[in-house]
């Protein structure tokens, strides 16, 4: 879907100099989630992430002053702030929050495109009549977001998706910048190469060996450079991200690519029985959230990671897409199985579902028979009692053994 003001007879700069695109983006959100819910919380650090061999899911403003960040290893973060208060983290929470924040951006505009739980671009060209200009628009969601949610939100003003991005990132916490068309590379030319998406470090190293260190030397890099070193697509997309052309529409409905789960241990593990079960619960929370946006999946994918961060993957392509706990199970197994790791040590596993197709009663179950269509029964009524008493609470027999507890982690 466009947004209004698009014209065939317009050019794609003229096109995006004629639009209002915000990047809204919430402040420490799963730690500002938590500081709401337990006032006890506010002006303490608080960093979101337990366990001794967990991640750090993010971490409130005041705990980023001594260092810590999302993605950080906890026992490291310990070791920064041990005065810091460690929270788990309640994903169910933040979606909740989550979808009554995106509520309020639809009642401003259909044109939103979430990226995560957390932030979304906004096309508010064709609420500027009504609304005002993107400034008022920016207001107006932050005033609603804090007297809705009790958090704040902060918002770049733009153009473009990539500069509106920038803005946001550069107003935080709790701000609202906005980049006119006429001083986009005023703001973009001083920023460092790693500002521009798509500049990894991987990437980022080869444009420093190149002598390339600001937005502005990527600029005045010939484009033919810049694709002889990087390779045509992301040689020729940094230049033009270099001189602000970004001219990507914002797409309400962005259909999931993947949907994945993983699990770090606490202590390594060896033992094939506990790392299959913990196989199983993966397989269970994404299929439940896959069969939850009705879709099903042609690939199904492992990844585990040894005591020495080696990490590894296999995959398997179906014919046909499957959307069952156990028919994925089955095939996680099968694929962990395969790789004969007897006494090896692991420290993570996970499971991935790609290749999304829309509905979870595929053109396979015309092939497999009457005997699966008790199985999509079953999974339908243990997805309602997972809706009703909490997901994991009823299971298919075929998916315990003896040793299998209930106690396991969550």
């Amino acid at each position: 879907m466009k947004s209004g003001v698009t014209s065939q007879f317009m050019s794609p700069a003229e096109h995006m100099s004629e639009l209002t695109i915000l990047h809204v983006d919430m402040d420490a959100f799963f730690a500002s989630v938590e500081e709401r819910d337990n006032p006890a919380l506010k002006g303490k650090a608080v960093v979101v992430g337990t366990g001794i061999r967990g991640v750090v899911s993010a971490a409130n403003y005041e705990a980023r002053k001594f260092g810590i960040h999302a993605a950080m290893p906890v026992g490291r973060a310990k070791r920064l702030a041990p005065h810091a208060i460690f929270v788990p983290p309640n994903m169910a929470r933040y979606s909740e929050v989550s979808s009554h924040i995106m509520e309020i951006f639809r009642s401003v505009t259909p044109l939103v495109e979430p990226l995560s739980l957390d932030e979304a671009f906004l096309d508010v060209t064709g609420a500027r009549r009504l609304l005002g200009d993107g400034r008022d628009i920016a207001k107006q969601i932050r005033a609603k977001v804090e007297a809705s949610e009790g958090i704040t939100c902060s918002v770049g003003i733009a153009t473009t998706k990539f500069i509106a991005k920038l803005a946001s990132g550069r107003c935080k916490p709790n701000g609202m910048l906005e980049i006119a068309e006429d001083r986009v590379l005023e703001f973009l030319h001083p920023l460092p190469v790693s500002a521009i998406w798509g500049v990894g470090p991987k990437t980022n190293e080869e444009l420093q060996k190149l002598g390339l260190r600001t937005v502005a030397d990527i600029a005045n890099t010939p484009r033919q450079t810049l694709i002889r070193a990087l390779g045509e697509s992301a040689g020729a997309s940094l230049y033009e991200l270099a001189w602000g052309r970004d001219y990507r529409d914002v797409i309400p409905e962005e259909v999931d690519k993947s949907i994945s789960a993983a699990e770090t241990f606490d202590t390594d593990i060896e033992d094939q029985e506990i790392i299959l079960r913990e196989f199983l619960r993966l397989t269970e929370k994404a299929t439940y959230r896959m069969r939850e946006k009705d879709l099903s999946a042609r690939t199904i994918s492992i990844k585990v990671r040894f005591a020495d961060f080696k990490t590894i993957t296999r995959s398997k392509t179906l014919p046909l897409a499957i959307s069952a706990t156990h028919e994925v199970f089955d095939v996680v197994k099968a694929l962990f199985l395969a790789l004969k790791l007897d006494r090896a040590r692991l420290r993570l596993v996970g499971v991935s579902l790609d290749g999304l197709e829309d509905g979870v009663d595929g053109t396979e179950q015309l092939i497999l028979g009457e005997r699966e269509k008790g199985w999509r029964q079953a999974t339908a009524a243990i997805d309602k009692a997972s809706a009703r008493f909490g997901q994991g609470s009823v299971r298919p027999a075929r998916l315990f053994d003896e040793s299998d507890e209930s106690g396991e982690n969550s």
